[in-house]
């Protein structure tokens, strides 16, 4: 918290200022305001699920499965029971955490492959749970959501998601987390509660992805099961790889490109999936590290450290 995380914040809004002006002066039509919230589910999406791969440096690929239970949760609470949307919000955030923690407890002591076909699992569970429930509306989904979100509250539920997994990341969690990314053997015996952190990451990432369902639930009028299966979770790990593991920049960067690239080749549907696995495996060979690779625009709003002369580090404002 120093000036330049609040020069950051005030960047920020200028930019939202900027777009709500342009959307106000029906400059931008509607089409363009879809556009920007399907790229700010998508970021919330891929920083969350960048929290767990990225710097966890766990391999999960089930992150539809918790952005189902947000949605699920929200509206059911908003379109059946009648409650207000910001507490169905956070139930369904709340609900997707809770089922991060029972999904988290036993399977976050697999690793590599042996995860993500247990995410995997679980996310087709709870597909397959909305599926044959006729209280949600069963196979054909629940319809008639009312249409609460917007640019503003996709923008600020973006920035809320940032700016807080950013501070984790910057925390002494956070070099706990990437400690146990590089090594989780050294991080163990220096300490580190493994299976811990990896359950709090896991915990914090589907919180935010149950917002991103949330906010999706209730701005397109209506969810599916089918929404919500195999392809949608790997389409997140795609913008995270895509983007640069372990960089929020990075992957926010990925998310906004890959987000435009499906939006404007919808109308050319025979070779939209031709462009979009060429553009990945040019990406791969090219760019392994993802598009910014490390690099983390983050770091303009931290302090700078440097060498002093005794070789130790110095900070400066």
């Amino acid at each position: 918290m120093n000036k330049r995380f609040f020069l950051g914040v005030a960047i920020s809004l200028v930019f939202y200022g900027v777009i709500q002006a342009l959307i106000t002066g029906e400059v931008l039509n509607d089409s363009y305001v879809d556009t920007l919230v399907i790229m700010g589910v998508n970021i919330i999406l891929a920083v969350s699920l960048n929290l767990i791969n990225g710097f966890t440096g766990q391999f999960s690929i089930g992150h539809a499965g918790f952005m189902s239970i947000g949605a699920y949760v929200s509206a059911i609470l908003t379109t059946n029971e009648g409650y207000s949307f910001p507490l169905a919000l956070l139930c369904g955030c709340l609900a997707a955490a809770v089922a991060g923690l029972i999904i988290g407890l036993p399977t976050l002591r697999l690793k590599g492959d042996y995860l993500a076909i247990a995410t995997l699992g679980f996310g087709e569970i709870i597909r397959i749970v909305w599926l044959n429930n006729d209280y949600v509306g069963g196979a054909s989904g629940l319809n008639g959501i009312e249409r609460v979100t917007d640019w503003t509250w996709t923008f600020f539920l973006v920035l809320i998601t940032v700016v807080v997994i950013q501070n984790i990341v910057k925390s002494s969690h956070g070099r706990a987390l990437i400690a146990i990314r590089e090594n989780e053997i050294a991080a163990e015996s220096m300490g580190v509660n493994v299976t811990r952190y990896k359950v709090i990451a896991f915990v914090v990432g589907a919180f935010f992805a149950g917002m991103a369902g949330a906010i999706s639930a209730h701005y397109f009028y209506g969810i599916a099961p089918n929404s919500f299966n195999f392809m949608k979770s790997f389409e997140i790990l795609v913008f995270v790889v895509l983007g640069g593991l372990g960089s929020t920049t990075g992957v926010i960067v990925g998310t906004i490109l890959l987000t435009l690239l499906f939006t404007y080749l919808q109308d050319f549907p025979e070779v939209r999936m031709i462009i979009y696995s060429l553009i990945l495996i040019l990406t791969m060979i090219f760019r392994p590290k993802g598009l910014l690779g490390s690099v983390d625009v983050s770091k303009f709003f931290t302090k700078k450290g440097g060498a002093s002369k005794d070789g130790g580090t110095t900070t400066t404002p």
